[in-house]
C-alpha cells in the first residue's frame, strides 16, 4: 500500500536540495535527471495507482508565484494562504518566507505530504497538508487561494478555474501561475506579472518560458 512506503526515504535517494532558478532564497528537494525518476515512478510507482512525480520539479508556473510573493511580501503578510495542487510546496513555502500567517499545501499525490515536510523544514517554515481533493468542496475559508500549473488538461482546467472563480466572488483573493498553457483562459484575468522563467526542454516546449502571475479583477 502506498500509504506503507517511507516516502521520506524515496525522496531523499532520488533527489537533491537545490534552489529553483527563479527563486534562489530557497531551497528545495528537486530531481536532478528528469528521465530517470519519472520511468522509475512509472514501472514501480505507478503499480500503486500513483501519479508521476509532480513534487520532484520546480515548474514555471509555481516559480512565477514564488518569485512575485517573495517580492511583493505586503500581499500576503499575516495571510491565511493555501496552495492548490501543492506538488514540491514550493508556493505554500514562499508565501511562508514572505511572512504569511499559515500556509496550507494540498495535493492529491500522497508523496507530497513527505515532499512537502521535507522542503518546508529545509527553509525554516512550517506548512500544513492536506491530501483531501479540495475542487469536490465548496472553496476554503482563507484569505489568498492559489494555484499554479494547473490548466494543462481541458477537463481539469475548466474545473479548477470555476471553482476559484467561485472562491473571487465569496472575497477570497485568488492567484494563479501559467505559463501560457493552452487551457488558460487568460483573458479572463489580469496579469500582474511576467516572468522569464528557466526550465527544460525535458519538462517544457521550451529552456524559457513566460510565465504570468494572474488575479481576478477586482470589481469597481
Amino acid at each position: 500500500m502506498a500509504a506503507e512506503r517511507d516516502w521520506r526515504s524515496f525522496i531523499l535517494e532520488h533527489t537533491r536540495l537545490q534552489a529553483p532558478p527563479h527563486t534562489p532564497e530557497l531551497k528545495l528537494h528537486l530531481a536532478s535527471e528528469i528521465t530517470p525518476i519519472w520511468r522509475m515512478t512509472e514501472e514501480e510507482l505507478g503499480e500503486l495507482g500513483l501519479p508521476p512525480p509532480f513534487w520532484a520539479f520546480a515548474w514555471a508556473g509555481g516559480q512565477a508565484v514564488a518569485r512575485w510573493l517573495l517580492d511583493h511580501p505586503e500581499a500576503v503578510r499575516g495571510a491565511r494562504v493555501v496552495d492548490v495542487a501543492t506538488g514540491s510546496g514550493l508556493v505554500a513555502i514562499a508565501a511562508m518566507t514572505a511572512g504569511a500567517q499559515s500556509a496550507l499545501a494540498a495535493d492529491i499525490d500522497p508523496v507530497c505530504e513527505a515532499a512537502v515536510a521535507l522542503n518546508a523544514a529545509a527553509n525554516g517554515v512550517q506548512v500544513a497538508f492536506t491530501g483531501r481533493d479540495l475542487l469536490e468542496t465548496p472553496p476554503p475559508d482563507c484569505d489568498l487561494l492559489i494555484a499554479a500549473d494547473v490548466c494543462y488538461e481541458r477537463p481539469l482546467a475548466e474545473r479548477v478555474m470555476a471553482w476559484l472563480e467561485q472562491a473571487h466572488g465569496r472575497g477570497v483573493r485568488v492567484l494563479i501561475g501559467d505559463p501560457g498553457r493552452t487551457y488558460f483562459p487568460r483573458q479572463r484575468l489580469q496579469r500582474l506579472a511576467e516572468y522569464r522563467v528557466a526550465t527544460s526542454r525535458e519538462l517544457e516546449d521550451a529552456e524559457v518560458k513566460r510565465t504570468g502571475v494572474y488575479a481576478f479583477p477586482v470589481a469597481r
